[in-house]
């Protein structure tokens, strides 16, 4: 099974990262609107899978491996205020999410 191979599984995430990279035009608000996560809950996933496997990474190393820069340098450089539409369509989709 696919969700038995770390590589290809590693690829796939890894392809992901890129493509969010380049993408710097979608808000995170935008993708948890849509897609109830972020790069920064990609971040947050990476550094849970690390602790998992015993490898320390911190919230910060981890977000910089998902932005590609720190986490500073990118909001400044590409993430636009949320609007309150945005903030009331996160704050529903965030409760989608509970489990």
């Amino acid at each position: 099974m696919l969700r038995d191979n770390d590589a290809i599984q590693a690829a796939a995430f890894r392809r992901l990262v890129a493509h969010l990279q380049q993408r710097t035009d979608v808000q995170n608000i935008d993708l948890m609107i849509h897609g109830g996560f972020c790069r920064n809950c990609l971040a947050d996933w990476l550094a849970e899978a690390a602790a998992d496997a015993g490898v320390p990474l911190d919230k910060d190393a981890a977000r910089s491996e998902v932005y590609g820069m720190s986490y500073a340098d990118y909001k400044a450089r590409h993430q636009a205020p949320a609007t309150d539409a945005q903030l009331a369509a996160m704050a529903a989709s965030v409760a989608r999410n509970a489990h």
